[in-house]
């Protein structure tokens, strides 16, 4: 059996799957299209009817994690976990803190055949990812944890939370035939961080976060 591997992340402000519009000749859209949006649609505002207010902190998921799945947290010197959050970091800074990266915040890629351009624009990149790894925690400060789930022998979740910027997100890699269970999982654990009444009322981002994982 083939080996896949998948991935959810929420950083706040996902707001369920995007309709995608294929134009045909003369800028129609394609029959097929609309009634795929149209059942999108269908879905997301019966899920939006089912969502009630069962919040949860940060702090509890991770205890119901260890306790219900044996979830054990990953070590902060581990490739991947130094990777994920230098990927964070950058999001949440991009996000919450442009003023950090000056004029790098708003880099727009050259034409692919300009390769002399090309370079300079991956050159700002690195030079982006490298000033912002140097921020330091008491300007942009982070309290980022992962917890590892083994579903099976080489089936695994990991789960990251950060208790700063209340990010909730999640990962998985596995055999083809347990994805499936693995995204249940995924949303059973969103489905536990929750909603508040106001969350709801003012369909704030941990709210848009939590559609997106449930349309998914």
């Amino acid at each position: 059996m083939g080996k896949s591997a998948g991935s959810v992340s929420i950083i706040g402000g996902a707001d369920g799957p995007t309709s995608i519009f294929i134009a045909g000749k003369g800028g129609k859209v394609r029959l097929t299209t609309r009634i795929q949006n149209y059942f999108r649609k269908i879905k997301r505002n019966r899920i939006k009817k089912r969502i009630t207010a069962n919040p949860h902190t940060l702090e509890e998921v991770v205890q119901w994690l260890k306790q219900e799945y044996g979830a054990v947290e990953v070590s902060k010197q581990s490739h991947n976990y130094l990777e994920q959050r230098n990927s964070l970091k950058a999001s949440l800074i991009m996000r919450h803190r442009p003023d950090l990266v000056g004029e790098l915040m708003n880099l727009e890629p050259p034409d692919r055949e300009d390769v002399e351009a090309l370079k300079v624009f991956l050159e700002q990149i690195h030079e982006r990812n490298r000033m912002i790894e140097e921020i330091a925690d008491d300007i942009f400060p982070m309290d980022f944890h992962i917890y590892e789930i083994k579903w099976a022998e080489n089936d695994h979740m990991w789960i990251g939370v950060e208790t700063v910027w209340q990010v909730l997100d999640g990962s998985f890699s596995g055999k083809k035939k347990t994805m499936k269970q693995l995204r249940k999982l995924f949303k059973k654990i969103y489905l536990y961080y929750g909603v508040t009444v106001e969350d709801i009322k003012n369909e704030t981002e941990r709210y848009k976060s939590l559609l997106g994982v449930l349309c998914s």
